[in-house]
């Protein structure tokens, strides 16, 4: 089964990677056709999933898959957020996000300047690429949870999905 995930960031291919073991993944560059930053559950899911749709339709995939890490706004604390969208080559769609913590407020301001959280990160943890390895969340989890942990959870849900509906269809 040929998988295509949008996307060659490398935490997001090796959670494709670990969740798809035993099936052939691709990784293209597609456009998420939404803001470099995504600033809500809404903004973050549609990304994800145009990355899916334009995923399912390179090279006869069977499966899509886009991933898509943004932030969101509650109660007046901006959180991370992140989503997945997984499509089958029959055009049924699987969505998913994972878990939420809430940013500090020098992140939180810099967002609200226009700046992409990636950047911010980088200046926050003085590395180079955190959005291609730790991610935020490994960030302020003290790496106990990761980006590419995160993804994982995410692929596993819409995986399970599937996996259920293709198994109660008669």
């Amino acid at each position: 089964m040929a998988i295509i995930i949008g996307s060659k960031n490398p935490t997001k291919v090796k959670a494709v990677q670990e969740v798809f073991n035993n099936q052939i993944v691709y990784a293209e560059d597609v456009p998420s056709n939404v803001s470099n930053q995504p600033l809500s559950d809404e903004e973050t899911l549609m990304g994800a999933s145009n990355r899916a749709k334009q995923a399912i339709d390179l090279n006869n995939a069977e499966i899509g898959i886009g991933l898509e890490g943004g932030v969101m706004e509650l109660d007046g604390m901006t959180y991370l957020c992140s989503w997945g969208a997984m499509i089958d080559k029959k055009g049924v769609q699987f969505n998913a996000s994972g878990a939420r913590i809430p940013l500090p407020i020098e992140i939180t301001e810099g967002l609200r300047q226009g700046k992409e959280l990636g950047d911010l990160m980088d200046l926050y943890a003085q590395k180079q690429d955190v959005r291609k390895n730790e991610g935020a969340i490994g960030i302020f989890t003290n790496n106990l949870i990761g980006r590419k942990e995160m993804f994982v959870h995410i692929l596993k849900l819409m995986k399970g999905q599937h996996e259920i509906y293709y198994k109660n269809k008669v």
